[in-house]
């Protein structure tokens, strides 16, 4: 039970810091793993190597990490786990024995290979697969098709002697996980445990959103210019402790690491991952120092039968610009611009034999667009407009990049600053989730000459968790005195995320009695009508009780989706900043001289 297991984080996406790998293995620490997937990068990588038979992996990893720092890797026995193989894990492998043999160090390989079932979607089409949200049957051309496989597979690696794991698609939380089932000797039904390590690599999995980083209460962070990386000290019993490098800037909070427990979960008592379903209401979270907090409370049960499987496919091309404008009026003088660009882009469309835009998008940024309804700033004398696009034809498109800077000469006063030239038609690509059988997803590891089959992790089925949206009914708040409005800010802090078309926001209240005051206001109604300007779908809130919070999922709120979506916001990332203006009502007292909200603004 006195073991620890130390486990850094050194890269949360393609293009991350390479100082992250070097600052965690300078640290110290048993494990570094390495995040660089989404889908829109499977798609990206699926091209690449369309291009290349060569390419298709994360080629920072070999080269902006490995590279560098081999040596240091094989003197201190770091092991480590990534992602990077992408959609071609064997030649990121062929092309670490390249620098490793350079470099003349020994490094055994193993490769997680199974996630690419490219060679299965006409069956899938035959058997009338639909996507898991929408309904939608499966498009006729896919780029890329690939499971999210579990953490079982990264274990054996570790189990067979590899010093570097490589995998393709696997949930981002398994990089963690592999390593704890293999140190730690945690089996299949061992689902607290497997739920707890999943908790610590979901924590860890983005990097230094765990340790400050996008921290609502961003001014006491300091040393944004040297940010620590996070590191996950983890135990048998499925404690953990979160910190950092010694020495490095950010902040490892309750609050910090709360925002991320919440980031791009629905319920949080059935978040659905390979080997296990987590359940995660009775999480706690404890400062126990200095940049360091203790977290402890994950529950689990069975996994299901099938494994998430994400495709992507190209929906037409998109375009996008951006140009400056000042002067009383700016907002209204942008939009008109923006309005007519477009209708002399369809017109002309329409005279060259093109049908219409299929989706467009004007949002005039610096008059808090993201805000809708609630906007205070329409009288601004200086915005941003932001022209967005979408046709089927990219020559369609190259006339509405032609037609944009005629608006110089043509229209509104002060407009400049165009970015970028002329927009160059880019593919659309969308997400298409749906789910497939574990027993018909074949997962191997190949180490060295030796290939190891990774049997599914099936469960007997359990009963699942009650939903824990909205099941505390009415808020218990109550006051015998007159009522006074502040902004969510004062009571919570929070942060946001997607899921496909789904956006996720976190609220955590910052003192316990606050969160029933923040519940009777903050209803799943209220929320959506916030947010009408995005939200196409419904609104459900769950309650979070182990860290006082709840968790909104505003469902067809992304304008399709990250990799689709026109929006300038494509992710959702504002959303939860957005909310922190919500209005919350509380007792007046709270607010007079002396009352528990007297000096909020000062604090915040």
């Amino acid at each position: 039970m006195s073991k620890s297991v130390r486990i850094g984080c050194g890269a949360g996406f393609w293009g991350d810091s390479p100082e992250g790998p070097r600052q965690i293995v300078e640290a110290g620490v048993d494990y570094l793993i390495l995040d660089y997937l989404a889908e829109i990068t499977m798609s990206i990588l699926a091209r690449m190597k369309a291009r290349n038979p060569d390419l298709g992996y994360a080629t920072d990893f070999v080269d902006m990490v490995m590279n560098p720092l081999a040596g240091t890797i094989a003197e201190k026995r770091t092991k480590v786990v990534t992602n990077a193989g992408g959609v071609n894990p064997q030649a990121c492998r062929a092309a670490l024995e390249a620098i490793f043999k350079q470099a003349g160090v020994n490094l055994k390989i193993a490769v997680v290979c199974g996630d690419d079932l490219s060679a299965r979607v006409d069956d899938y089409r035959a058997a009338g697969v639909s996507e898991m949200f929408s309904g939608a049957p499966m498009p006729g051309q896919i780029a890329s098709v690939n499971a999210y496989l579990g953490a079982f597979p990264i274990a054996a690696a570790l189990a067979a002697g590899a010093d570097i794991v490589v995998t393709g698609r696997t949930v981002d939380s398994a990089l963690a996980l592999g390593p704890l089932i293999h140190e730690f000797g945690w089996k299949p039904g061992d689902h607290d445990l497997l739920s707890a390590g999943s908790l610590a690599g979901h924590i860890i999995e983005c990097g230094t959103q765990a340790t400050g980083g996008v921290f609502t209460d961003w001014r006491k962070v300091v040393g944004w210019d040297d940010m620590g990386f996070p590191i996950a000290e983890c135990r048998a019993d499925g404690s953990m402790v979160i910190t950092k490098p010694e020495g490095t800037g950010g902040l490892v909070s309750v609050g910090s690491v709360c925002e991320q427990i919440v980031y791009e979960v629905g319920d949080p008592a059935s978040y659905v991952l390979p080997d296990v379903t987590c359940d995660w209401t009775g999480v706690t979270v404890e400062q126990s120092g200095g940049d360091r907090v203790t977290v402890r409370g994950a529950r689990g049960r069975a996994p299901s039968s099938t494994y998430k499987v994400s495709a992507t496919y190209a929906d037409g091309y998109r375009s996008a610009v951006t140009v400056m404008i000042a002067g009383r009026d700016a907002v209204a003088k942008a939009r008109r611009t923006g309005e007519a660009i477009l209708a002399r882009s369809q017109r002309l469309m329409k005279q060259a034999g093109f049908g219409e835009f299929a989706e467009t998008s004007i949002e005039v940024l610096g008059s808090e667009a993201s805000y809708g309804a609630q906007s205070r700033a329409l009288d601004t004398r200086e915005a941003v407009l932001k022209i967005a696009v979408r046709h089927s034809s990219k020559d369609a498109l190259k006339i509405f990049g032609r037609e944009i800077y005629p608006a110089a000469t043509a229209m509104a006063q002060s407009l400049t600053g165009f970015s970028g030239g002329r927009p160059e038609p880019q593919p659309v690509i969308r997400l298409f989730s749906f789910l497939a059988d574990k027993n018909d997803v074949a997962v191997s590891v190949s180490i060295g000459d030796q290939t190891l089959e990774i049997e599914p992790t099936l469960q007997p089925a359990q009963e699942p968790a009650a939903a824990m949206a909205d099941k505390a009914g009415p808020s218990e708040a109550q006051a015998s005195g007159p009522l006074a409005g502040v902004p969510l800010l004062a009571l919570a802090h929070g942060r946001s995320g997607d899921k496909g078309d789904i956006a996720n926001i976190g609220v955590l209240a910052r003192e316990h009695d606050f969160l029933p005051w923040i519940r009777r206001s903050l209803t799943p109604e209220a929320v959506g009508g916030y947010f009408a300007h995005y939200v196409r779908g419904k609104v459900v809130r769950y309650e979070w009780p182990g860290i006082d919070g709840l968790n909104f999922m505003m469902h067809r709120a992304l304008g399709g989706g990250g990799i689709a979506s026109l929006r300038h916001d494509p992710q959702g990332k504002a959303l939860a900043q957005v909310l922190m203006d919500f209005p919350i009502e509380v007792p007046a007292e709270w607010l007079q001289p002396g009352g528990r909200l007297a000096n909020w603004e000062i604090e915040a």
